[in-house]
């Protein structure tokens, strides 16, 4: 057996319990995504790389007045000094702030190849060059004032600022996005001038509503335009709650292209959708032939969009055309808003519009406060330093005199004149050239115009309503520089209402509408047979299995299937297998228990009611609209108790219902004593002792209750009198020649 070795003596060893040392370390984990990587603050609208890109840029002096550099040095002084990052990372990051397709408002003015809205990447940052933006210069606007906190770097050789200054709503409206661990956040951009307007009626109305800030600020404003089609409410609510999302479409325009033929133009796509990639999914949708409304598309951009799309024919609807590709490609998308920040502490919370631009509004009111007090000491050290000026000029000769003979001048000085000692290291440290009497005069014009902006300065910190009219005058100057007159802060996304109706059109539209029969077997099997066919005893079925409903329909219908378990589920006709065989068992189709059967099966028509019934003498009516089922797993309408199941679903074409019991007991009554739901058990609709309910169907009294017996022949029922009752009550037998199935006849 080998010698052991032991590992060198590092102390002695301490027990840690696995669990605990794990949440610990993925707790510090967690909060370092969040607090230093993902989530944006809400004073100035940046994560730290942002933050840090743009005082690196600041400290090379990268003015928008002033000249380019290459971006590798300004990616090599963040990574060197405040971000112990990738330079890819950090890269990236500096390339998106100049890209004006993906900001609102670039932070940085880029020179070179900074990628496109097809989704190229930009050069290598060798070649590219950057400087600040003037939206950037108004976010480090007072940086040296002692405006805001500043933080050791992580090497703790430099110092970096902890927040902006931010003399612009950066967080609305350049927007921001993020993963943290357990959260994530993202803001659409807005328009400046809109934000600047909901930021001073907060000024003036502290408690004003997310209705009223609505009005102000409609809704995102996008650097790539496009057309919103959300809900007023919605957006409401949206910036009410700081959650929502916003329908975004593109913009599209009708060109004539000649003897009444036309092509529809994009000129705008959604934001953050890649060109290359959206024209590639339309291509590949033509090739599927998922959209037979279009024939080509063609991209014809330059420096603008310009999306070409054909219709194949002149007959085709531009309207449903678009309709059929929002609903298919990205033209239309879903933009999220969820306005997770850090605000108040540095703490993740979900904010409102107002709460957010409350917050950036303290936050512009304590930069005031502090660059006022910065200003002010700045303009006490002056005065203090004039005041010792002038002493000279009273007393020149004197002053030289003690210069000249003295070893140690300055304490001679401040015991002759009563000087401080800032005084005295002021006037040792003068030039010979200031002891011009041109110079008292200025000092004197100085001195007065410093008393003056004091006196300014002391009323303004001593006064809140001051304080907030500096703050407004602060935005409405914003206002004129990047407001909706200007070029840089014009609307580009606007408003519209998505047209109504057209889901129905674009159904038919989009497929071949031919008449169909479907035909249900009693053992589940369903198909769809082309034509309306007349002789359904010329259908065959496996052995021991035979016909159950037979309907006649289009295959642009949607057909309803009422289950035993009370669902309702939804069938494309045009989804259902061929009339060649059997067909297949429609349980592939839909999501349903075993145990459950086929109650009925019928097309949908918008605007019926129906009567649904359960076997435990319960039913209600419910509006057919409301039974639609969007998934495999059907709707759930009729609550059936343990022992019940769902047994009628008929039309309610009439006032009066007739129902009758395995009991064979039959009771007619008003429709309007049944209550009409959307979903639930129902009330009791006839009353058993044995056995339970067997029929049900909606009537018209004056034309009387018909019935079909097992030979197929009809009857018609004019006297009541022996069984028109209440509901819930008994009923008694029907009369002779009722089928003994206990069926009225086809319900459809």
């Amino acid at each position: 057996m080998g010698k052991r070795i032991m590992p060198p003596d590092s102390g002695p060893i301490e027990p840690v319990n696995l669990r605990e040392a794990l949440e610990e370390r993925y707790l510090a984990y967690a909060l370092s995504t969040i607090m230093h990587r993902a989530l944006p603050d809400v004073r100035d609208g940046l994560k730290p790389v942002h933050r840090r890109l743009l005082y690196a840029m600041r400290q090379l002096k990268l003015d928008p007045d002033g000249g380019f550099k290459k971006c590798a040095r300004v990616v090599g002084d963040v990574i060197g000094k405040y971000h112990p990052h990738g330079d890819r990372a950090v890269y990236d990051a500096l390339v998106r702030l100049a890209q004006d397709f993906a900001v609102r408002y670039p932070l940085v003015d880029g020179q070179g190849n900074f990628g496109n809205v097809d989704g190229d990447n930009a050069a290598a940052m060798r070649y590219t060059e950057a400087r600040l933006t003037p939206v950037a210069a108004a976010l480090l606007d007072g940086i040296d004032e002692n405006a805001i906190d500043f933080r050791a770097t992580y090497d703790g050789e430099e110092a970096e600022p902890v927040v902006l200054p931010a003399n612009f709503p950066n967080l609305l409206a350049n927007g921001s996005s993020g993963i943290a661990v357990g959260m994530a956040t993202s803001i659409p951009p807005h328009n400046a001038g809109e934000l600047c307007d909901a930021a001073l009626h907060l000024i003036k109305f502290p408690n004003a509503t997310a209705d009223k800030l609505v009005e102000l600020v409609p809704g995102p404003d996008l650097p790539t335009g496009g057309v919103i089609v959300e809900p007023r409410e919605a957006i409401v609510d949206a910036y009410k709650t700081g959650r929502g999302s916003f329908r975004l479409r593109a913009r599209w325009k009708e060109e004539d292209t000649g003897r009444g033929t036309y092509q529809i133009v994009v000129t705008e796509i959604p934001y953050q959708v890649q060109k290359a990639r959206l024209v590639e999914r339309i291509a590949e949708l033509l090739q599927q032939k998922k959209l037979p409304l279009l024939t080509d598309v063609r991209d014809e951009s330059t420096e603008e969009v310009r999306l070409v799309l054909e219709p194949k024919s002149r007959s085709v609807d531009p309207v449903l055309l678009m309709e059929s590709l929002f609903k298919l490609t990205e033209l239309e998308t879903r933009l999220p808003l969820n306005m997770n920040v850090l605000s108040r502490g540095l703490v993740p919370n979900v904010l409102g519009l107002r709460q957010v631009l409350r917050e950036w509004l303290d936050h512009r009111q304590v930069v005031l406060v502090r660059r006022s007090k910065h200003r002010l000491a700045k303009i006490d050290h002056r005065l203090e330093v004039l005041d010792g000026y002038l002493i000279v000029y009273l007393n020149l000769d004197k002053v030289i005199k003690i210069i000249r003979e003295k070893d140690e001048p300055k304490p001679a000085l401040m015991k002759a004149f009563k000087l401080t000692d800032v005084q005295a290291e002021a006037i040792l440290n003068m030039r010979l050239r200031a002891l011009r009497k041109l110079e008292e005069m200025e000092i004197r014009r100085e001195n007065d115009s410093l008393t003056k902006e004091r006196a300014a300065l002391k009323s303004l910190l001593a006064s809140k309503d001051r304080q907030w009219k500096h703050i407004s005058d602060e935005i409405k100057a914003l206002k004129d520089q990047f407001g909706r007159k200007t070029e840089l802060g014009k609307r580009r996304t606007s408003f519209a209402e998505a047209p109504e109706g057209v889901e129905t059109e674009l159904a038919e539209a989009m497929i071949e509408k031919e008449p169909v029969t479907v035909v249900l077997s009693e053992k589940g099997w369903i198909r769809a047979i082309k034509g309306h066919q007349t002789a359904p005893e010329s259908l065959t079925f496996k052995e021991g299995d035979k016909l159950k409903r037979y309907v006649k329909a289009q295959t642009t219908d949607t057909l309803l299937l009422f289950a035993a378990n009370g669902r309702f589920y939804s069938l494309g006709a045009d989804k259902l297998p061929g009339g060649r065989g059997h067909g297949e068992p429609f349980r592939l189709m839909i999501d349903i228990e075993e145990t459950s059967d086929a109650v009925e099966l019928f097309v949908h028509e918008e605007g019926r009611k129906l009567l649904v019934a359960s076997t435990s003498g319960h039913g209600f009516i419910v509006a057919e609209d409301e039974v639609l089922a969007q998934t495999r797993k059907g709707k759930q309408v009729l609550n059936v108790t343990a022992g019940a199941e769902g047994a009628v679903c008929a039309p309610v074409e009439g006032d009066s219902v007739a129902v009758i019991g395995e009991n064979r007991k039959l009771l007619l009554f008003p429709l309007k004593e049944l209550p009409e739901m959307p979903r639930g058990k129902g009330v009791r609709i006839q009353r058993y002792k044995d056995g339970g309910l067997a029929d049900a169907k909606v009537f018209a009294k004056k034309e009387g209750l018909t019935y079909t017996d097992s030979a197929g022949r009809m009857f018609t029922l004019t006297e009541f009198r022996d069984w028109w009752g209440a509901r819930a009550q008994a009923g008694r037998l029907p009369p002779k020649g009722f089928p003994k199935s206990g069926r009225f006849g086809p319900r459809f």
